[in-house]
């Protein structure tokens, strides 16, 4: 057995160790199971949400797309670095107060209690699935890729062994393995990107090398409009592929639920320095990797494989290994986040909801495990057709739940009126739009990215159908005035504002005073 395997089985039982040690906790309750008890701090929920959301999309397909079409694709790398910045600066602190005030264990139940409709739960419950596995599918597919030039094994007998993994720990250890092989991945996955990227950049002569060879090639390598000029004038296209990711996350059900496992409010501020920091060194690496390879690998079978052979190329045996850890870091971290959503929808928001309403927490538990073992088997079965490529998957999963819930959750605690027809509309208008959009190209006849075009289409839906429904009740409406949370000016403010009206102040007291000497003495 090659040192490279060992490295990798030794990585494996690391996370199969995790989720063992947290099966126990996971078992106490739903609570515990499916949200972590609540208790994630700062560091964790920051970098679980990085690894959730940057997936294995960042190992394949975002290099792939630069190897394509040069730096037309650090726009999407531009829209990450800030990704969870915003999503955690406009959702944090309102979400967790709001869903815990709701007693909400997942991002659906959360939107029905938040609206007060079934109908909301149920078209909810579907666009996830089918999404959520979609998505989960591209990571399936990049695990078997990444085992296969890891280990030499057949891209079946790969992917059937990196699934199993993911599932195990996942079932066994519930939302806390989840989170916290993310943090230990995380970790593994911004040491593995950069290590490899510093060494390309060495190698190419810095950014300026890299830019100067990209020319001698072909300049429009060099382009915001991708290679060939593709996308020249198409500032639809440039937008789009910019606010897939810079706001996108804040509709994936997988990412969002993060806030609501936080362990207090307290929490946001201190977790978005953490993913500021994390984002800089992590989100534009896959795509100069990418550009690299365009240089150093021009004949490559494969544009997926880039980050692959690259480190193979810069490092020892041994110790690309152990940086291709990084390329399953990604992809696990991001698998088993959407495997935990999937189970944590079909047991919560469609077999307690409709099925089975008295379930107990066992029964509960083991719903959710056994949807999970299911979610994983399908994966499986449909990764080894090897649908489209992972970057086209993934854009496709990623838009279509981006455009279902980014509007919904953002009016759940910013639009105090916004009712359950004008969510249904934004929710099932962003979703069919999107789908259309990619289904029949429309990005090359109107020059909008399919996400941009599905996010106008949902705000749309959301204002016109809001404008026929009924505004929730007065108990929602006084939950979502508790979410806004205390309101203290800070001291500097309180105390010009103190010094400004003193003298007025002092006016009134005396008067008041004057006129009180004047009662008595008649």
């Amino acid at each position: 057995m090659g040192s490279d395997a060992i490295v990798f089985i030794v990585y494996l039982l690391i996370l199969l160790s995790i989720g063992l040690y947290f099966s126990s906790k996971a078992s106490k309750s739903v609570d515990s199971y499916l949200l972590g008890d609540r208790s994630l701090g700062p560091a964790v929920t920051a970098l679980t949400m990085q690894s959730t959301s940057m997936s294995g999309f960042m190992f394949l397909g975002g290099p792939a797309e630069a190897f394509q079409r040069g730096w037309y694709a650090i726009l999407y790398g531009i829209g990450d670095a800030g990704g969870s910045i915003v999503n955690l600066s406009v959702l944090g602190k309102r979400m967790r107060r709001m869903s815990e005030l709701l007693k909400a264990l997942s991002p659906i139940e959360y939107l029905e209690k938040r609206y007060e409709s079934t109908g909301i739960r149920i078209v909810g419950a579907v666009i996830s699935i089918v999404f959520l596995f979609a998505y989960v599918f591209a990571q399936f597919i990049a695990s078997g890729k990444a085992l296969e030039a890891l280990t030499g094994l057949s891209y079946e007998l790969a992917l059937i062994i990196g699934v199993s993994v993911i599932v195990i720990y996942t079932v066994t250890g519930g939302y806390l393995a989840v989170v916290w092989t993310d943090f230990f991945q995380a970790i593994v996955m911004v040491i593995g990107m950069v290590g490899i990227l510093i060494m390309g950049l060495i190698h190419l002569g810095g950014l300026s090398g890299l830019n100067a060879s990209l020319a001698q090639i072909d300049t429009s390598y060099l382009s915001i409009w991708g290679k060939d000029l593709e996308f020249y004038g198409q500032w639809g296209v440039i937008i789009g592929a910019i606010l897939i990711y810079s706001i996108g996350y804040m509709g994936l059900p997988h990412v969002v639920v993060r806030h609501m496992s936080m362990r207090s409010t307290k929490t946001v501020k201190t977790a978005t320095l953490w993913t500021a920091i994390y984002n800089q060194a992590m989100a534009f690496s896959p795509y100069l990797i990418g550009l690299i390879g365009i240089i150093l690998l021009p004949n490559i079978a494969d544009p997926e494989m880039v980050v692959s052979e690259l480190a193979y190329t810069f490092f020892p045996g041994l110790f690309a290994a152990i940086l291709l850890s990084a390329v399953m870091a990604a992809i696990m971290s991001t698998s088993d986040s959407i495997l935990m959503q999937a189970g944590t929808i079909l047991s919560r928001d469609v077999y307690q909801r409709f099925i089975h309403k008295t379930a107990n927490q066992d029964r509960m538990v083991l719903v959710s495990r056994l949807s999970i073992l299911l979610a994983g088997i399908i994966g499986v079965i449909v990764a080894i057709k090897q649908p489209p490529s992972v970057f086209a998957l993934v854009v496709f999963a990623f838009g279509t739940l981006g455009n279902s819930f980014l509007v919904p959750y953002i009016c759940s605690v910013y639009w105090r009126n916004s009712n359950k027809v004008g969510i249904l509309s934004a929710m099932i208008s962003g979703s069919v739009s999107h789908i259309l959009w990619t289904t029949f190209d429309w990005q090359a006849s109107t020059g909008i990215h399919p996400f941009l075009g599905g996010l106008i289409v949902s705000i749309l839906g959301m204002v016109i159908g809001n404008r026929f429904g009924t505004p929730p009740s007065e108990d929602v409406l006084d939950l979502f005035e508790k979410a806004k949370g205390p309101r203290i000016l800070p001291n500097n403010i309180e105390k010009n504002i103190s010094c400004e009206i003193s003298p007025e102040a002092k006016s009134i007291s005396i008067f008041v005073s004057s006129q009180l000497s004047v009662e008595s003495k008649l």
